[in-house]
């Protein structure tokens, strides 16, 4: 069968370990949802087409040769790249937790908009550095909200009165006004995770 070609903008979510002739990826795109990359690891740097890296937005150009299961990147550009999510551990660590989440995760054709706009708000978020832990809890809670699950009307009538006033307030106060402690954030986002897997098809870790 003949090759197929792709044009399409992602953002980078999972990089595998490079092989001696490839480097594998996951992206994310908002027509075609999740795409498993290869791009070719070049010998010299003059030959070298622009990596991929991490949490990157990407224009892509690329071939399958197996209807579409893997692509290999035939010509790519870094529309934005983000080095600020790799300067705090926490950072990196709640950034790589959201993408892994949306990579394990198949989601369907009329939700891949939102969640497109999700990772965008998300990494920008991410990259200003403030409480990394609400933005993920934000971002889990929007993920499974969009993805139509009625979390609202099941979740969170589910929770202490306690709960219910700090959930409100992590979902509708901007990162600037956030007084949390990051241990009652942990705690609630466990008791989201908790839902998610007892209660939906996410794929939570």
């Amino acid at each position: 069968m003949p090759a197929q070609s792709l044009q399409t903008e992602a953002f980078v979510l999972l990089k595998r370990p490079a092989g001696d002739a490839f480097q594998s990826f996951n992206v994310f795109s908002a027509e075609h949802g999740s795409l498993l990359v290869l791009q070719r690891v070049a010998k010299k740097a003059a030959t070298a087409s622009t990596p991929l890296d991490l949490f990157d937005e990407v224009s892509l150009l690329l071939d399958s040769s197996n209807q579409g299961r893997t692509w290999f990147v035939k010509e790519a550009r870094i529309t934005l790249r983000r080095p600020e999510l790799g300067r705090s551990y926490d950072t990196l660590r709640m950034a790589s937790a959201l993408a892994t989440l949306v990579a394990r995760n198949q989601v369907d054709e009329e939700s891949r908009p939102a969640v497109a706009e999700l990772l965008r708000t998300a990494f920008a978020a991410f990259a200003t550095g403030a409480r990394p832990d609400v933005v993920y809890f934000k971002s889990l809670f929007r993920f499974a909200r969009d993805e139509g699950y009625p979390l609202k009307q099941q979740w969170f009538p589910t929770l202490p009165p306690v709960d219910r006033t700090d959930v409100a307030a992590l979902l509708n106060r901007p990162l600037a006004d956030q007084t949390a402690e990051p241990a009652a954030v942990t705690r609630l986002q466990r008791r989201l995770e908790e839902y998610l897997r007892g209660h939906t098809e996410i794929l939570v870790e």
